[in-house]
């Protein structure tokens, strides 16, 4: 799957017994699972295990498909996941002479009643890449062949070559690489915060999911090839989301025909559509157990993909490390894992020890030090206490104490004042938090001390001269703004004269 992102946030996982019981009552593995116990032991197989003629119609029979408009595609696709998962397997075939042969019980199947959650998950996680590889290459001018693939790239702006052209037929493997390559943007947009999916994994319209794999990166306007891929994809993620429903990856409102038939009514303008017409061009949203099963996708394929409580076994350094990139709450979250079952004063220390540093992500380190000693509460204040004479430490206790309403606080010496300054405002720099709030503070700090800027630019931290620039640019007040900026030539020269 696709990587050239940025770093995917954390994800929050339901435990393994909900999911486990939400896998097996998924049709796709439910049915796998009735067709196994239906065929075995003895039951002819086609030349490459297929069920076909008499014995799919029977299968149909067994699942209660029968009348349905897809029911043999519903029964295949439930054979393919059986075989696929281990349920069962088929002996004796000699599939380049097309002699068939008997379907037998699989190893796997006991693991339906007698195996653990995470047993029935890896059936569920087989059965899923058997639906996902039955995935055919997108259809018509339309079709979208990923990168990498022979052809125009699409992301270049121009259509690419129908994959399905040529007297090979499809490419399986064309289909199946644009399809992951859906799956990861899919994720994407439903862990992040601030993508269309929310934080809270809300639906995503078919179109959307699609422009965001196809249309290239600062595209203002796609063009009509562009527009045109984007259809096209449209009508082949379709029918995979139909296919992918059943598998409890996704809950997905089809298309509506109506708008892929030839007397389609005229599409309304974009600043016409409501949430009605948006939801006739498909929705899809991952469920609980799609997080689970493409969080696991990913991680085979070497995309770092983290779960909150990934960090729970690792020391204290490691975490304040990696919780500098996680939005609030999951950090907040990840953090919250990590206290659980541990000694708050043995916790504290250690936090406030691997918060020490004049490296460049050491104020960063700080400033989560300081949200995870809130955390850990009352049982932290003996080890903030001991670190009040830290220079690097002793304005973060005097704050964390303050804050708690704790007594006997030694009032802070000045220089520990501007130093505890710049190294807050380095780390918001660090967060690429709201804007707003970060101009906020530091007119705050800028303005809460006569002769800031003639005392800051002497302080002793390496982000000195490039706190006081970002002061300069983001300063409302012009006058303080220049003062800023002359600071930071002075903090600069200092820095220099001194190398």
């Amino acid at each position: 799957m696709p990587s050239a992102r940025p770093p995917l946030p954390p994800v929050r996982l339901r435990p393994d017994a909900e999911l486990a019981r939400a896998a097996l009552a998924a049709p796709v593995l439910a049915r796998a699972v009735r067709l196994a116990r239906w065929a075995g032991p003895g039951r002819p197989a086609g030349a490459g295990g297929e069920l076909a003629g008499a014995e799919l119609a029977a299968a149909v029979e067994v699942l209660g498909l029968a009348g349905h408009e897809d029911g043999e595609a519903r029964a295949r696709r439930a054979w393919r996941a059986a075989l696929g998962a281990g349920l069962a397997e088929v002996r004796g075939g000699l599939p380049e002479a097309g002699a068939g042969g008997v379907v037998a019980a699989g190893e796997a199947l006991p693991l339906v009643t007698r195996g653990g959650p995470r047993d029935v998950l890896g059936l569920w996680s087989d059965a899923l890449e058997a639906v996902c590889a039955e995935t055919p290459a997108p259809a018509g001018r339309g079709g979208v062949p990923p990168a990498g693939t022979a052809g125009p790239d699409p992301r270049a702006g121009a259509a690419g070559p129908d994959p399905r052209a040529g007297a090979a037929g499809p490419d399986p493997r064309a289909g199946a690489a644009f399809l992951d390559e859906v799956l990861a943007a899919l994720y994407r947009l439903t862990v992040s915060e601030n993508g269309p999916g929310g934080s809270g994994g809300g639906p995503v319209p078919l179109p959307a999911l699609a422009a965001s794999v196809i249309v290239p990166d600062g595209m203002g306007e796609p063009t009509d090839d562009v527009l045109e891929q984007v259809s096209g994809a449209m009508t082949h993620l379709d029918g995979r989301f139909r296919a992918l429903a059943e598998t409890g990856l996704v809950e997905y409102r089809p298309v509506d025909r109506a708008l892929l038939a030839d007397e389609a009514p005229e599409e309304p303008e974009p600043g016409e559509l409501d949430e009605d017409d948006v939801a006739r061009y498909g929705m899809v949203r991952l469920t609980p157990l799609g997080l689970y099963g493409l969080r696991r996708r990913l991680s085979a394929s070497g995309v770092s993909a983290p779960a909150v409580g990934d960090l729970a076994g690792r020391d204290a350094g490691e975490l304040l490390a990696a919780v500098g990139g996680y939005p609030p709450q999951a950090a907040r979250a990840e953090t919250g894992r990590w206290l659980a079952g541990r000694d708050p004063l043995d916790a504290a220390r250690a936090l406030l020890a691997a918060a020490k540093g004049a490296d460049s992500g050491s104020p960063l380190r700080r400033l989560h030090c300081q949200q995870a000693l809130a955390l850990v509460g009352d049982g932290a204040e003996p080890a903030v206490r001991e670190v009040l004479d830290d220079p690097e430490l002793g304005g973060l206790a005097r704050v964390w104490l303050a804050e708690r309403g704790a007594a006997d606080v030694p009032p802070p010496p000045e220089p520990m004042v501007f130093w505890l300054a710049v190294d807050t405002i380095a780390a918001h720099l660090d967060a690429d938090g709201d804007p707003d709030a970060l101009r906020d503070l530091v007119e705050g700090l800028a303005g809460r001390h006569g002769g800031f800027f003639d005392q800051v630019w002497r302080v002793e931290h390496p982000s000195t001269p490039e706190v006081l620039e970002a002061v300069g640019r983001l300063h409302r007040d012009r006058r303080v703004a220049k003062d800023a900026r002359k600071a930071a030539f002075r903090a600069r020269s200092r820095v220099g004269a001194r190398a």
